[in-house]
Order: structure tokens, then C-alpha cells, then sequence
């Protein structure tokens, strides 16, 4: 039994197709213990699109807190990094949401 569960608040077949084909998933969230932490979830062709993007507009880019990098954006892939990540303990340096502002009951 690990100690974590993964949420996805948009636990649909068209949101996994969407997040393959955009690249990104931000509805990922750990529980652990009676905390929850938030992922922002991309592939390399996303980020290399947000960051060209921002620098034009912008003139800088600011990396996403939580931001994990993926090979491609599934579910099976997102649910091996969350296993390691939590084995590795990169969730003891993160700050958990406030889960008021979410609906996880």
C-alpha cells in the first residue's frame, strides 16, 4: 500500500486525450496524509512553446510551481513520476494547496 493517493478532478477519457495532444495537465493532485499537493504536469514540446511564448510577450519566463516534466502526458506516465517522486521524497519540499479552495470530498 503506498502512502498517497493521486487525484485527478477531471478524471475523464477527453481530458486524458486533451492533456496528450495540449501537452499539459494541471488537475493532478497527491494526497498525502491529509495534505494535497498540486502538479502541474508537461512534456518538453509544451514547455519549449510556453517559454518561446512568455519571452516574446513578456521578455522573461516563469516556471510553473510544482512543474514535473514528462516524456508524454498520460496517465500512466504521470502515475510512475508521482511513484518516484514520493520514493525520491520530493513532495517534503513542497507546500501543500489549500484544499479549501477545492472540492475533494
Amino acid at each position: 500500500m503506498s502512502g498517497y493517493t493521486v487525484i485527478f478532478t477531471n478524471n475523464t477519457e477527453l481530458a486524458e486525450f486533451e492533456a496528450l495532444n495540449k501537452g499539459y495537465r494541471n488537475d493532478v493532485f497527491v494526497k498525502i496524509d491529509e495534505d494535497y499537493y498540486n502538479l502541474r504536469v508537461y512534456d518538453i514540446v509544451r514547455l519549449k512553446q510556453d517559454f518561446e511564448s512568455e519571452m516574446e510577450d513578456y521578455g522573461y519566463y516563469s516556471v510553473e510551481p510544482n512543474l514535473v516534466l514528462v516524456t508524454e502526458v498520460t496517465t500512466d506516465n504521470i502515475l510512475k513520476i508521482i511513484s518516484q517522486l514520493y520514493e525520491d521524497g520530493y513532495f517534503n519540499h513542497l507546500k501543500p494547496v489549500n484544499k479549501s479552495l477545492f472540492n475533494f470530498d
